[in-house]
């Protein structure tokens, strides 16, 4: 591919710690760059309680354990999401109920999540958690969320794994709710190759999940352990990558928002939807994603023709409802409406990269402008 979907984006700055690292030896996972990176990304969010894992995923596991979250427990989840958002639940033996989506933001529907806890405590079984996800970047209606959750004594926990610099009145998603967590994977707005962060509500939390993600090793001169953990710890050289990309975490959202309002722009006279900003709330616009109205090539011909153009783009995730691996999962909606089925049938992601240049976008952009007649003409 000429332009890829969403490519890693580097500062400059990233060989200075890591240089550190290796002229220190600290190439283990734990040393300076990983405390620096916690306190670094702990003062952009305003936020005390962080620890740096490898993984996103890995950092959704410990937030469920540190939950005590366990065997036959039920997780409520929204269901338009990538699966890693998911399958952790699955790691702790739990059971996912997936929850729709509304239209606005095309994250999980409160009227949804309502409908679902007021079922669960009718029969006396509520959820020990309720994971949210800011779906590409764009906030969901967290603060709804937030209150319902309250209402119903269950924790929520963010999935920011995609939205890192997303901000709802004021506060980084991923601090709103119970816990949160981010992903740096290679095509998230800043990366560190692969790794991740959980954001704690206490210390008492955060020991407790540092004690799991090594190995879970009591406090003995010998190597004890009463419970199992696992390596789930960031390493020092990530963490320095991490940090040349932190500090330059305000442009790679300026740029990204800058890319989707000129694909909005351009395409004001399409019939194409696009996920809404919530009031008082800032998209990162991780990716754009776009719904294909009526009038429009259906999503799948759009790609086959973006592709043939050397243009990487992809199908909005596909619901995990939809899933053969959670096919029995229960799945709540709103009037029988599957909101999220519809946004995947017709919802297509292009390329968002930070860095891509405005000859880039425009190519992408002419290439989607064509694509009617070029259907057209494959059609006679």
């Amino acid at each position: 591919m000429n332009i890829l979907l969403s490519k890693p984006h580097m500062s400059g700055r990233e060989m200075i710690y890591v240089e550190e690292a290796f002229s220190s030896n600290w190439i283990a996972p734990l040393g300076p760059n990983v405390n620096a990176f916690e306190d670094e990304l702990g003062k952009y969010t305003d936020h005390a309680h962080m620890l740096a894992t490898s993984s996103g995923t890995a950092a959704l596991h410990l937030a469920l354990m540190t939950l005590g979250i366990e065997k036959n427990d039920l997780v409520f989840c929204q269901t338009l999401t990538f699966v890693a958002s998911v399958n952790p639940i699955l790691y702790v033996g739990a059971t996912p109920v997936f929850i729709d989506s509304e239209d606005e933001t095309w994250n999980m529907s409160p009227e949804a999540l309502r409908k679902a806890l007021v079922q669960a405590a009718t029969k006396g079984r509520l959820p020990k958690a309720v994971i949210v996800v800011h779906l590409y970047g764009v906030v969901a209606k967290i603060g709804e969320i937030r209150q319902i959750c309250k209402e119903f004594e269950v924790p929520l926990i963010e999935d920011a794994a995609e939205s890192l610099g997303s901000t709802w009145q004021g506060l980084m998603t991923g601090t709103i709710g119970d816990i949160g967590f981010y992903s740096f994977n290679g095509n998230k707005i800043i990366t560190t190759s692969g790794g991740g962060m959980l954001l704690l509500g206490s210390d008492s939390q955060r020991q407790h999940a540092l004690k799991l993600a090594t190995q879970a090793r009591e406090n003995e001169l010998h190597y004890e352990h009463e419970e199992v953990g696992y390596n789930y710890r960031l390493s020092n050289v990530s963490a320095g990558i991490g940090r040349g990309q932190l500090e330059v975490i305000e442009q790679r959202v300026r740029a990204r928002r800058n890319v989707f309002k000129r694909y909005e722009r351009m395409f004001s006279e399409m019939d194409v939807t696009y996920q809404q900003e919530v009031p008082y709330s800032r998209a990162n616009r991780w990716l754009t994603a776009m719904q294909l109205g009526r009038d429009v090539v259906s999503r799948d011909q759009l790609i086959q023709h973006l592709t043939g153009a050397g243009i990487e783009s992809r199908p909005v995730w596909k619901p995990m409802h939809l899933q053969p691996l959670y096919r029995d999962a229960e799945y709540v909606t709103v009037d029988g409406e599957d909101v999220s089925r519809r946004l995947f049938e017709n919802g297509i992601c292009l390329p968002s990269s930070s860095n891509m240049t405005i000859g880039e976008q425009q190519k992408v952009i002419q290439t989607v402008l064509d694509t009617r007649s070029f259907i057209k003409e494959k059609s006679v």
